[in-house]
């Protein structure tokens, strides 16, 4: 992108309202960008800290009151090495790196997306195991189906506010993504519809086990893909009715049974196997069956077929919207935000960057990670764009439309799964974008 032009102006100088760049990567410095505004004196004191001679001002971007004075500017031109400062070599000044602060941010998330990774990898393993029960020992099944989502009911609760993360490509038991994938969002989806305790159980046991039926498919009948024959499709449509079947015999609740039976059933009467109405569904199964079209839309059989989840939610919205109930078709894309979690994004400043957590109580300004070639990619921290107030997302991009480093280091999932954490209470940051 064209460089907006700038000014040298000496770091002592600096005033509250200027917009700055500096030419260092981040582990030359403690602010969580590159590019800011300045919005506090201890942001000023940092700054002069830094032993840089002169920083770059955008006047375009700063307070015009603030800008009394100062040179003409000079098209972006790299501020010339100052008193203490070493060329690095490629025309700019490196200041000593004060990294601590960074180092110390950067193990709190790694050790935070582990941990979710970890919840995420046992819970399928869970569910392999009870699926491996179903058949043989069905009451087992149940008693370990109810501990596994018993355990998540009470971990939702706890949180007063659940952060949805988007997780490492290739973790879990690839049978039991889908159904934990499942599980995690209609949970979250049930907490914010307000439903108690019991309502929620119910519901995540019918979203972990809605297609139990299917350890009666072989695996190439898993999912409906295009030019499957009739007599196939028939079959694979069969597999609601088996996991009916399998509920019965572990001894599921009547109304986990009924979630399940509906969650192929669609608001316009077009869905299966009974082609009923929404009017005519319980709300447990209009939010099963709107998450699960969700998933499959992010995780098609195909994955070639696959389409980011900001496109998933505007395919559901602008070209799907007779298939959902309306009201839990919103309360979805408030919880999930308009770039849920996977999102390939860019910003308002043109950078790139893939959204990896939303607050599903505040999801309009989600976590990213931003690429940065001056930053190596392990590195990489997480920005709160909820600390950003003057930082956005201009629009949404698959993939394919990504340049080929900031493809490489964003790393876009090719497999969209998601976990829960507690909400905690961001860094309030004033630096800016």
């Amino acid at each position: 992108m064209e460089e907006e032009p700038s000014i040298l102006v000496d770091v002592h100088q600096l005033r509250i309202g200027m917009y700055i760049v500096l030419d260092l990567g981040w582990l030359s410095h403690p602010f969580p960008v590159n590019r800011f505004r300045i919005a506090s004196d201890s942001q000023l004191e940092i700054l002069r800290e830094l032993g840089l001679g002169k920083v770059r001002c955008i006047p375009s971007l700063s307070d015009h009151e603030v800008l009394e004075g100062v040179p003409s500017p000079v098209n972006g031109q790299a501020a010339p090495p100052g008193p203490g400062e070493v060329p690095n070599g490629k025309g700019r000044a490196t200041a000593a790196p004060d990294i601590a602060q960074i180092d110390e941010r950067l193990q709190q998330q790694r050790e935070r997306l582990e941990a979710c990774d970890r919840r995420f990898v046992d819970t399928t393993r869970q569910f392999r195991k009870l699926a491996e029960n179903v058949q043989g020992s069905p009451a087992l099944a149940r008693m370990e189906s109810e501990n596994l989502v018993s355990c998540c009911v009470q971990e939702l609760l706890q949180c007063s506010e659940s952060t949805i993360v988007l997780l490492s490509e290739g973790v879990g038991e690839r049978n039991a993504l889908h159904p934990v994938n499942v599980m995690v969002l209609s949970l979250l989806m049930g907490k914010a519809q307000g439903l108690d305790p019991q309502a929620l159980q119910d519901l995540g046991l019918a979203a972990l086990l809605h297609d139990i039926g299917k350890l009666k498919l072989p695996a190439s009948l898993m999912l409906p893909f295009p030019g499957i024959q009739p007599m196939d499709l028939a079959r694979y449509r069969g597999h609601v009715g088996e996991s009916v079947l399998l509920g019965k015999a572990m001894g599921l609740p009547s109304s986990v049974l009924l979630a399940i039976a509906q969650h192929h059933e669609m608001a316009n009467g077009s869905g299966f196997p009974l082609c009923m109405r929404g009017e005519d569904q319980c709300m447990a199964g209009r939010i099963l069956a709107l998450v699960n079209h969700y998933e499959r839309l992010c995780n098609p059989a195909r994955p070639s077929m696959g389409i980011t989840p900001h496109e998933a939610l505007s395919v559901m919205f602008a070209q799907q919207k007779e298939l959902f109930d309306p009201m839990v078709l919103g309360l979805f894309i408030r919880m999930m935000g308009v770039y849920p979690p996977g999102s390939v994004v860019q910003l308002a400043n043109n950078r790139y960057a893939l959204v990896v957590s939303v607050n599903s109580s505040r999801p309009l300004r989600p976590r990213v990670i931003v690429y940065d070639p001056l930053v190596p990619r392990e590195r990489a921290l997480v920005l709160d764009l909820e600390t950003q107030p003057e930082l956005g997302i201009r629009r949404s991009l698959r993939p394919s439309q990504l340049p080929r480093e900031a493809l490489e280091y964003l790393s876009p999932r090719q497999r969209i799964c998601y976990f829960f954490e507690r909400a905690v209470d961001s860094q309030r940051l004033e630096a800016v974008v």
